[in-house]
């Protein structure tokens, strides 16, 4: 696991694009995205970019039940606002939050990550440690599935909501079996409020009760963070 110490959330993002960058220079083809505001500034980065990624393929991470690609809180909506409607891709694959057979929808999901295997991952982190969606408790097995969202998490995701109650109760989340799979994983965590959560992802045991923990056995992953997200580690890595 490499670590990238860095000032602040403008810094990171130039980090992470500095790494989707190479990574289309050597060859790189699928990027796994992200939503949040954690990868907003790497996303800038990649708008005042002359990289061209006409030839190139996204896969989502998650996308909350029951919104539609319209609506003004989903993730579709998110990244055609951030990226799609600035860089054009060659495919963007997104799960469908209003499948009407949500099994099935997962399994289209698992398809879509086997015919297109992810070079570079992007990840923020939940303030409970969760990767994705995949909440505490999260078998690490599991493929693309249905989660039900923890309080915590509804209430870090209610700014972007009129109130708590118009955050949707459920996500489909791309599983912890399925990021695992990802040939590089970048995660990107800025301010004093994921610092616990960093802090068991790098140093503590690897356990079900920090999903991010799991990344302790990926070959391949690089952490950017700032002072305070990095401020509870009791040793420079």
């Amino acid at each position: 696991m490499e670590i990238v110490y860095v000032e602040n959330d403008i810094e990171g993002g130039k980090k992470a694009f500095e790494i989707i960058k190479k990574g289309i220079e050597d060859g790189v083809k699928v990027l796994g995205l992200a939503t949040g505001s954690t990868p907003e500034t790497m996303y800038q980065e990649i708008v005042k970019s002359d990289l061209d990624f006409t030839d190139m393929t996204s896969v989502n991470l998650d996308e909350y039940v029951g919104l539609g690609a319209g609506d003004e809180q989903s993730y579709h909506y998110f990244m055609h606002d951030r990226l799609f409607n600035h860089k054009p891709f060659k495919e963007n694959f997104l799960p469908l939050g209003k499948a009407e057979n949500l099994e099935k929808e997962c399994e289209r999901y698992d398809e879509v990550i086997a015919t297109h295997p992810i070079d570079i991952q992007i990840l923020g982190i939940g303030q409970n440690g969760h990767i994705g969606f995949n909440e505490p408790g999260t078998d690490f097995g599991v493929t693309t599935h249905v989660v039900d969202l923890t309080e915590s998490t509804i209430n870090a995701n209610k700014r972007y909501f009129s109130s708590a109650e118009e955050v949707p109760s459920q996500a489909i989340s791309m599983g912890i079996a399925s990021i695992m799979k990802s040939k590089k994983i970048v995660l990107m965590a800025f301010g004093e409020s994921k610092a616990d959560a960093i802090q068991k992802m790098i140093e503590g045991p690897v356990t079900e009760d920090v999903t991010a923990s799991v990344l302790q056995n990926h070959d391949h992953v690089v952490v950017i963070i700032d002072k305070d997200a990095a401020s509870k580690l009791t040793i420079k890595h």
